[in-house]
């Protein structure tokens, strides 16, 4: 029974109950590793809390969260997804699925495993953290996985004894989309690029992923798989967190555990340190909860504010991503269970100051949107997705209510920089541009999105644009990393939130910026960094 590691609310003035060496809040990405690790320690106790459910069995998975690609279950409307809602442009609100399981975003995501590039670290170290580095914190990228393609001969840039599976689909398993994709981008001038976790790689190639044989590997299936049964490490789901609290007592502002809500009853639970490792959203929700963030704010909600920290919430960052499409000729075959990302095309912008700033994903199987009633099981073509890897518009998150139940307001605010606009408009148009290549040519029958009527301006591109952009699903930001004289940060490099001891954030919100890649392989490396920093006593 939850009860028995747990303190009644009511009986809070008790002794005698466990006091945890650390709390883990958030079986996700990070959390799920740092609990790992830290429970490889036998002295120590670690509880580790998850909001949704947890299935201890690879059998016991649904099958939208087991696997990848091989199913055609909608992961959207799923009770294991979040489910939240934001503001992405002035032209209309979007959808952003967040994991709610063991396992967190990593088990319901698109299991794309590229690695951010070593001029993103480069900049978090010139910003005050000089522990990340693209050296240091390389050793963690390797140390998570298994790179099945690099296995034999793995060299400095890939691990092959790791929790997390990685491998990329070879030339002979390419579907035709993916061929003729890679085709017209090498003719128009993109090299081919073998490996995009290589630093300094750029161009069109094969997408690392961690979906081997089609299940998706998530830190479930790859980090509890080797802790959930130790003695020391207890898991806990379906657990709520109501705020953190503290010892306001002492000179110096000390976490010492969490509210909690399990089964509809309070508990409350003690730990030396408390890890905050519930995502991009839901940590700096949290800090706010428990009176971390801006007062006025804060105040608003009648949130007693114990520490005044304006950029709890603040910098929300995310890669826009919108599809183009085409409906394939009726002979182009399009098995809806099988992989359809299988390539990729990273580039910069012409006119950029930022390299590596735009990608491509390529989808050699798509259907209409989901809004239009497009489900997998009905495919009807090829599509590509454009992100903004580098996008400089940022939004901001803050509380609809002091009720932890109530998702906060996100915007995303998408768009809204010239230059972002600028780049996405060129790129789309690019895109567009290789339907004219033999390769693809021979595989489209006409083009769905954008239209002939959407590409005649600039001012017409723009509105489809806004209209359209999504989530690349990479929210990040929202309690960064950087040194106290830095007035934006939440967290030092350490993940500990300034002004306050016994209290850390480890997952995408202590980003400084978004990486030029997807997140969740860079997040993993911040469970491992993290949970290194706190074994060696940083």
């Amino acid at each position: 029974m939850f009860r028995d590691y747990l303190l009644p609310y009511k009986d809070i003035l008790r002794e005698e109950f466990m006091k945890y060496d650390a709390i883990v809040v958030g079986a996700g990405s990070a959390g799920a590793i740092i609990a790992t690790r830290l429970s490889e320690d036998p002295t120590k106790s670690i509880l580790l809390l998850e909001a949704g459910p947890d299935y201890p069995d690879i059998d016991e998975l649904p099958d939208e969260v087991k696997y990848g690609y091989k199913t055609t279950n909608e992961i959207w409307t799923s009770d294991h997804n979040w489910q939240f809602r934001a503001r992405g442009t002035e032209e209309a609100d979007i959808d952003i699925p967040r994991g709610k399981v063991t396992g967190g975003s990593s088990a319901i995501n698109g299991q794309i495993f590229l690695r951010a590039i070593p001029d993103d670290f480069t900049l978090w170290a010139e910003w005050g953290n000089d522990e990340w580095d693209y050296q240091s914190i390389l050793p963690f990228y390797n140390k998570l996985e298994t790179d099945t393609t690099f296995q034999e001969n793995p060299g400095d840039f890939h691990g092959s004894n790791g929790p997390i599976i990685c491998h990329r689909f070879s030339e002979d398993e390419w579907l035709p989309g993916s061929k003729a994709f890679v085709e017209a981008c090498i003719d128009a001038g993109h090299p081919f690029c073998a490996d995009a976790n290589e630093p300094g790689t750029a161009g069109v190639g094969p997408t690392p992923l961690n979906n081997p044989e089609g299940i998706r590997w998530s830190t479930s299936l790859g980090y509890l798989a080797m802790s959930r049964s130790r003695l020391n490490m207890t898991l806990r789901s379906n657990v709520s967190v109501k705020r953190v609290l503290f010892d306001k007592h002492s000179d110096e502002l000390k976490a010492t555990g969490l509210e909690v809500v399990s089964d509809g009853e309070t508990f409350i639970v003690q730990g030396e340190e408390i890890i905050l490792c519930a995502g991009a959203i839901a940590s700096p929700q949290l800090l706010m909860l428990s009176g971390i963030g801006p007062r006025k704010h804060l105040e608003q909600f009648g949130i007693d504010c114990i520490l005044d920290v304006k950029g709890v919430g603040q910098n929300l960052r995310d890669h826009p991503l919108i599809p183009l499409k085409w409906v394939t000729k009726p002979d182009v075959p399009l098995d809806p269970l099988g992989p359809s990302g299988q390539v990729l095309l990273r580039y910069t912008a012409e006119g950029s100051t930022l390299d590596n700033d735009m990608i491509v994903y390529m989808s050699a199987v798509t259907s209409r949107r989901r809004e239009e009633g497009g489900v997998r099981s009905e495919p009807i073509g090829i599509g590509m997705g454009l992100g903004l890897n580098l996008a400089l518009s940022k939004g901001e998150l803050k509380l609809n209510s002091a009720n932890q139940e109530d998702q906060p307001y996100l915007d995303y605010n998408l768009l809204d920089h010239e230059e972002d606009i600028r780049r996405y408009r060129d790129g789309i148009r690019m895109l567009v541009s290789l339907e004219n290549h033999p390769s693809m040519s021979n595989l489209i029958d006409h083009r769905l999105e954008p239209s002939d009527a959407d590409l005649e301006t600039d001012e017409s591109l723009d509105k489809w644009m806004k209209t359209y952009v999504g989530t690349g699903h990479h929210v990040s930001c929202t309690a960064k990393m950087g040194p106290k004289t830095d007035p934006d940060a939440v967290v030092d490099q350490y993940g500990k939130v300034h002004g306050v001891s016994g209290l850390r954030v480890a997952d995408a919100s202590i980003m400084p910026d978004c990486v030029r890649a997807n997140t969740n392989v860079t997040v993993m490396a911040i469970g491992e960094r993290i949970a290194d920093f706190i074994q060696t006593g940083k």
